[in-house]
């Protein structure tokens, strides 16, 4: 009798959390048909593109042959798992350099043709035919990166090798949580991230500009594999008679008055230390007054259509120069 009340009250307490949950959920996925947040998008990207990989040191790979509408854009990617045209392995006779990087490199938030993978190929193959690998995966740091470049992209026999950086890259490797599943629920991701931007404005040291600059103390781990993996690359690329450069990609939030020049001073003095050529674009963007004008939307501070051709503006003969030993 006594188990039966408790069922009972339980019962009571938990009902309507449910059916408030679940409408919820309803609502708020068709609201979403209508607007477009950033976190459910890249929820979404994780569910619909993204699989895991056997090697925990890059974590997620692209589904091959998948595609989805995000962020207002069509996303396809190819049978080898980028967000690229079909490339055969080998046989090409043309000038070939593969991109690594992050979402950015990926062109999230943007049309392929507009990211400035494509309008550096497009703009470097007028003067010697070139053909660029968009090794670009979302959520990706610079030891996935390389990881990825040694497993799939050395296969390619690429001339150079071009990596894009930007200052979240020093974040350790995540390791994939158990409560992932959560993620399918819309509700969640969208008050888990209205929680963290709260989180951003009321706890000391969670600020944005606080959060990245810590990454980079000599003693963080993410910061020390960034710089392993680094290592790890020049000497694969010396190794293969590849030539490799590091371009350094701007945090658009504030633009005049950068916040991150002396952390990526750091990363520019390590690169140099270790004969990586390296190019900081962000001087590129100094005249810009209203960041977001460069953004992909209200929320999201990823690079828009007019900002990948700043990028592949400012880079484009760092890029274009030199050459490899084969």
């Amino acid at each position: 009798m006594g188990l039966s009340r408790v069922f009972r009250g339980l019962l009571l307490v938990l009902l309507p959390i449910v059916v408030f949950l679940g409408l919820g959920e309803v609502v708020l996925r068709l609201y979403l048909t209508q607007r477009i947040f950033y976190d459910v998008e890249m929820s979404r990207y994780a569910q619909l593109l993204k699989i895991e990989s056997p090697n925990l040191r890059i974590g997620h790979i692209h589904r091959p042959g998948s595609s989805a509408h995000l962020m207002g854009v069509d996303v396809a990617i190819n049978s080898a798992g980028f967000r690229d045209d079909e490339r055969r392995v080998d046989g090409s006779d043309l000038r070939r350099m593969v991109f690594l990087g992050d979402s950015l490199t990926f062109g999230w938030g943007v049309e392929q043709h507009d990211s400035f993978a494509h309008l550096l190929e497009t703009s470097l193959d007028e003067e010697r035919p070139t053909e660029i690998l968009n090794f670009g995966t979302g959520n990706y740091n610079t030891t996935q990166e390389v990881e990825l470049f040694v497993e799939q992209g050395l296969a390619y026999q690429p001339d150079k090798v071009v990596v894009f950086y930007f200052i979240n890259d020093a974040e350790p490797v995540p390791k994939k949580s158990r409560l992932a599943f959560l993620a399918n629920f819309r509700i969640v991701t969208f008050y888990w991230s209205r929680m963290k931007q709260l989180a951003a404005r009321l706890v000391p040291g969670q600020t944005f500009r606080e959060y990245y600059a810590a990454l980079y103390d000599d003693d963080q781990p993410g910061w020390l594999e960034t710089q392993a993996a680094f290592v790890r690359l020049a000497e694969v690329c010396r190794d293969h008679g590849i030539e490799l450069k590091v371009v350094l990609l701007p945090e658009l939030h504030a633009l005049d008055e950068y916040p991150f020049e002396r952390e990526y001073r750091k990363v520019a003095n390590f690169l140099r230390s270790q004969r990586i050529a390296v190019l900081d674009v962000t001087p590129a963007f100094a005249d810009v007054s209203e960041p977001q004008s460069l953004w992909v939307s209200p929320d999201d501070a990823h690079p828009n259509a007019l900002a990948h051709r700043r990028i592949a503006a400012a880079s484009r003969e760092f890029i274009a120069t030199g050459g490899a030993s084969r």
